[in-house]
Order: structure tokens, then sequence, then C-alpha cells
């Protein structure tokens, strides 16, 4: 469901980015470990091999930082693209590889052992996969197929969606009370795309165009797989695209999707019949989760009068088309070769561009850790986690928190009553770092070491009913929104938390071997991004408690806005690809997190250093030494596929103009380089929000 959870970088899937402006791209193969790593491998947090030293720092910093690193680090043949935290998450992965591996054999074993290592077991297991065909699909199908009625199609939804890896129609789950966080209450969203936005739908351009086309023409091959014939296969692909594309011109753009008055519509079950009475509401909460929800979240009111258009309007053949489109494509990952090949093909192949599958120990690596996330993650954490790498994280979190009041208190374009209310608010910060206090209980999980299909279902029904179960109870303010193997960082403004993953404080991100520059360069910045993204244009909607109030007068809010709209003018100039440039309307919010992040972070440590003698080393005075260690986390290759995908989708910039829209900001840096006015990395005006 809706989460407000906004992030230092995407998941390691889709977070690396480059640009044409970076430098060529690299294309070759890096040549893979066919082996699963028995220990971490080691990368500086300032690497001088990653630079290049031809390049003028003040002309472009980025190409300075990471010039070495892009031409030594072509893209692999199973990668949209390839990043420092996309590398980390690969190391990662394979350290667990080896971890499951063992696990999946051994014949004394815990209780999180076996459930890890039997999942990751029936994952690998790919005869056996393979022998089963679609077989495993095959119930759900014919349930589908013996509805002979509308009304029978309708009053089915729940029991659809509950056999469906994905979300046909539209997403129903439970939440956070936007405007009282302390409570749970029920959400609808809109959903039931094959493709990744809803512009992908609507943009009449060329290129769209035929993406759409491709995208049929994947619905065709798969249906065929099922063994529909062409004739059939071709009706129902045109009969999906046709209802997707009317759930898609209803749905909120992800812009207006940032703002979160406007998916923020309380209703009663009563109120919701009359915007979409076709479905019996109370009856379909009474099958989804087995509740009765006095009042619940209707996120985009106008996307489910399309829907109920949708269902009153379109054929019952139409309607089962759809759904057996999205039943068949949310299943074909956990199915036999030729469906997984088909799903990675247009998914992977023509949409990111990525040449070659990956190999099946990730994949299966993935799953664990997607389904049994804080299982695996006590593996990781016992093997990788020190206590005093956590004390160190958790301290110069303080010192960035420190920084943070010292900012909101000499600020002059904010009043003193909203700076009482920010404080209250950067005080009730609550820091999570590493894993959870306590660990999730998967012990109603069924995992059976020969049933990939069943427990990857299983698994999802698991969490489906954990988070109905939520409902009329506290919220749990010590529950994580990541794995602790993930390589990334988020801030959650409805539980005004930041939360760090033992996976992201590994080397190179946080390197224990280095001195503090380069790691708070690096680690810093990242704390910093997510103690900014509670000031940022979302998440300064949120008050000390994580509910939607508006605490600024409107004074101190037209100040922020004018400070944020400098960021938003400068960013919106990059082009990542072809002709298209950064929106910035997208990106605003990681893109003051990114700026305000590195200054506080480059506070936190001149207070740290304060009375040190520190060296120049490698040529690099200490504060040229903190920012390229800050810049060296974004260097990154990207196919134009992935940036194509980034610009319609993602809510980060480019790697490039994380790093040079930032220090082009900073006085610190330009004083640390000797920049002059007039050079690329002196931007004018200098934009500043924290």
């Amino acid at each position: 469901m809706r989460t407000w959870m906004t992030t230092a970088l995407l998941a390691a899937a889709v977070c690396g980015v480059a640009s044409a402006q970076t430098g060529a791209v690299a294309s070759g193969p890096a040549a893979p470990r066919q082996v699963p790593l028995t220990a971490m491998p080691y990368s500086p947090s300032l690497d001088t091999t990653s630079m290049d030293r031809s390049v003028n720092p003040c002309e472009d910093f980025y190409k300075y930082t990471c010039g070495g690193w892009q031409q030594r680090n072509p893209i692999p043949a199973d990668q949209s693209h390839w990043d420092v935290y996309a590398k980390l998450a690969n190391d990662n992965m394979q350290f667990l590889w080896g971890v499951l591996a063992e696990d999946a054999k051994a014949t004394r074993r815990d209780a999180v052992q076996q459930k890890v290592g039997d999942y990751f077991g029936s994952c690998m297991n790919t005869s056996a996969i393979d022998a089963l065909g679609d077989k495993p699909l095959r119930p759900a199908l014919a349930k589908l197929a013996n509805i002979k009625s509308r009304e029978a199609f309708i009053a089915a939804l729940a029991a659809i969606q509950r056999d469906n890896f994905g979300s046909p129609f539209f997403e129903s789950g439970t939440d956070q009370d936007a405007v009282n966080s302390s409570v749970i209450i029920v959400e609808l969203g809109a959903g039931g795309l094959g493709l990744p936005d809803r512009d992908y739908y609507l943009k009449t351009d060329d290129r769209s165009v035929k993406l759409r086309e491709q995208y049929v023409a994947f619905l065709e091959k798969l249906l065929t797989l099922y063994g529909e014939t062409p004739a059939q296969a071709k009706a129902d692909a045109a009969a999906t695209l046709k209802i997707e594309t009317s759930l898609a011109k209803a749905s909120l753009s992800r812009v207006d999707r940032r703002d979160p008055h406007k998916v923020y519509h309380i209703m009663t079950v009563g109120e919701l019949s009359q915007i979409a009475p076709s479905i019996h509401w109370a009856e379909y909460f009474s099958e989804a989760g087995g509740v009765h929800p006095e009042k619940l979240n209707v996120s985009q009111p106008e996307f489910f009068k399309a829907l109920n258009t949708v269902l009153t309007t379109e054929s019952l053949e139409e309607l089962k088309a759809y759904t057996r489109v999205h039943l068949m494509t949310g299943a074909a990952p956990y199915l036999a070769t030729p469906f997984v090949e088909a799903n990675f093909d247009f998914y992977s192949r023509t949409l990111r561009g990525t040449p070659q599958m990956p190999p099946r120990w990730k994949t299966c690596v993935r799953g664990v850790d997607r389904n049994l996330g804080e299982a695996l993650g006590q593996e990781f954490v016992r093997r990788t986690f020190s206590a005093e790498m956590k004390a160190k994280t958790v301290l110069m979190t303080q010192q960035i928190e420190d920084a943070m009041k010292v900012e909101i208190e000499g600020l002059t374009w904010m009043s003193p009553e909203t700076k009482t209310e920010a404080l209250r608010k950067l005080h009730a910060i609550r820091n999570k770092v590493g894993y959870p206090d306590q660990w999730r209980d998967y012990s109603a999980l069924t995992v059976k070491p020969s049933d990939y299909f069943g427990n990857a279902r299983r698994a999802g029904e698991f969490e489906d009913k954990r988070q109905w179960n939520k409902l009329g109870k506290p919220v749990d303010l010590n529950e994580w929104g990541m794995t602790p193997p993930t390589v990334n960082a988020y801030f959650n403004p409805q539980m005004n938390d930041i939360n760090f993953p033992a996976g992201v404080l590994q080397p190179p991100l946080y390197d224990p071997k280095m001195d503090d520059a380069p790691n708070y360069g690096n680690t810093g910045s990242t704390i910093g991004h997510e103690l900014t993204h509670a000031f940022d244009d979302e998440g300064r909607q949120f008050d000390w408690q994580g509910n939607l109030r508006d605490w600024w007068t409107p004074a101190d809010a037209k100040g922020f806005e004018d400070r944020i709209n400098c960021v938003r003018d400068q960013y919106a100039g990059y082009v990542v690809v072809d002709d298209q440039h950064i929106n910035s309307k997208l990106t605003s919010g990681e893109d003051v997190a990114d700026l305000g992040g590195t200054l506080l972070a480059y506070m936190a440590w001149k207070k740290q250093t304060a009375g040190l003698d520190l060296k120049t080393v490698d040529g690099l005075t200490p504060d040229q030494r903190y920012f390229v260690g800050m810049a060296q986390w974004a260097c990154e290759n990207s196919r134009p596929e992935q940036l194509r995908l980034q610009v319609a989708t993602d809510p980060h910039s480019p790697g490039f103009a994380r790093i040079n829209g930032v220090v082009s900001n900073l006085p610190e840096f330009q004083k640390a380089f000797g920049c002059k006015a007039g050079q690329p990395m002196v931007h004018t005006p200098t934009c500043k929000v924290w």
C-alpha cells in the first residue's frame, strides 16, 4: 500500500543511472564471480584510482571523482546499470549466496536457517520447477474460467487478488492514517497496470507507441506459452491494453502522488459505494482481510470511478482476459524457464536494456530477502555488522542532528513560531541503525524444500495477512521497511524515523579503515540526506508525531517554496538522455535532501575533527577528501533504456546531477577546490534550503 518512505537511493536493481554528459557508458561485461564469497570484499571509501584528475574539478566534479571508476567498471551483462551501490549489493548477495547454500544442505539447522535454506533450495531446483511447467497456476486459471457472470466476477475480486502475485485492478491493504499516525486504517490505491507508469499508456511519441506494441507482443507470447491460440492471445492482449489504458487515464501522475493531500480522502464504506457501486465493498473487505472498516482512505477517488465504469461496461470475456494476463505475468517469474525468459525479455531486456539474465543464485537470494528478509537479516548481521560499527553510526547520526539544530536556529527566513515546531520534530526523530530490535516471527509461514511456487505464494499470503492484522492494533514504531542486507536507507515521515540497514554500512560506503573525511562525506551525507527528508517538500507537511498537519506560517511556507524552486529550476536544466531533462518536480525532494545532507555532514565532520592536525593525503586536502568521498558513492554507468525509465518513474536525479548539482551550491566546496565565479561548479544563484 501507500508509503511515504523516501530513500537515499532506489534499491540496487534500479538505482544506478548516468548521463551522456558524464562520458561514454561502458558496455562490455564485467567478469562475474562464479562461486560464493566466504567473506565480504574490501573497497576503500575514497579510491583515488576511481578519479580522473585530468578533469578540472571546478568544471565537472562528478567526472573528476568518478571518471576512472566509469572506465574500469563496465556494466555487467545481467544489469541495466552499474554503480557503487549496486556493486556492494552484488557483493552482499554473493556473500549471502554462500550462507544460503550452506543453510540449504545443512543437516543441523535452527528454525531461521531451515526457513531461508529451504526457500533458497527450492528456488535453485530449476529441474523440478521446469518439470511442473505452468501446472502451479492452473487452479487459479480454472477458477477464473468457471466464472459465468459479471456479478460473479466482481464478487470474486478479493479471491482473484489473493491468487495473484501482482495487483489486478487496484490495491488494498492497511497503513497509518495520514492525519493520525497512531491509527492503522484500511486504504485503497490505484493499480492494475502492467507497464511501469500511467504515462507509458498516454504518451504519443514514436518511442512510446513502439513500446506499447512491444508490450502487447510480450503478452501474446506469454499467453501462447500458457496454451492459448495465437488468435485468442492477440484478442486477450488487446483487451488488456484497453483496460489498462482506461485505468491509466484515471490515475494520478507521480508528481501529483508526491502531494500527500492529493492522496488522502477519508470515506465510509457507504461513501465508497457511491463512487464505485458495482463492488459490494463490505463483502470485499470481509473476504480480503476479514475486516469491517468504519472508514478508509481512498487515495484516488477518480480512479475508482473509472474502475467502476470498466467493471460495468467492458465485456465479461475482456475482464477475464485482463485478469488472466495479470495472473500469468505475476506468476511467470516463479514458473518454468520459458515463462521466466519471456518475462525477462520484456521487463528487463526491452524496458531496461539488460542483455542477459542474471545467474539463478541472484534470483534466489533476492527472493529470500524479499520474502524472509528479517530471517535472512539475522544471518547477515551476525557475520558482518559489529557493535562498534553500530555505535559509530549512531554517534555520527547524533552529530548530524546537532548540525541540523544549528541550521534551523540560524535560519533568517523562518519565524520563531515555525522554528519551534521544526525543532520539536527534529528532536522527536527516531534513529534505527543496522537491524530491528526485535526480529519478525516467521513461524506461521510454511516453507517446503521442493515447492518453490508454493513457498512464494504462501510468503505472499503470510505478508498480506500480517498487514491486514495490523488493523485496530497500535502502530509498531519498531517496524522496519527494509531488510538488514539492503544497500539503501530511508526516512518515513509518518513514523518520523530514519533507517540505515546494516547492508548500507559496509565498505566502501562506510569504511572503518578510513579516516573521518570520506566517511562523513559518504555515510554522513546519507544520514544527513535522510534527516533532510523530514523537511523536504513532502516531509515538511508532517509534524513531529508524523501527522499530516500544516505547522508553517504562510510566510515561512512561501520562503520554503521560493528556495526549493531555485533547486527545481537548476535541476530542470540537466539533460539525462536523448533530449529528456530531469523532471525536477518529481525529484525535488531527493535533490533538496542531497544538498542539505551534504552540508549537515560537512558541519558534523568539522566539529568531530576540530583541533586536529589533518594532513593532505594523495594530493588531496582534508576538505577535498571530504567532497571526493561524498561524490564517489554516486559513480555509475547506465544503459539508455534504463535512463529513459528513470526519467519517467524515478524520484532521484541521475548521479552526475546529484553530485554536480550539490557542490555547485556549496561555498565550502568552491573554497576547497578554488572554484571561481563563471565556472560550472559555481551555480548562480546559489540555492540553499536548509
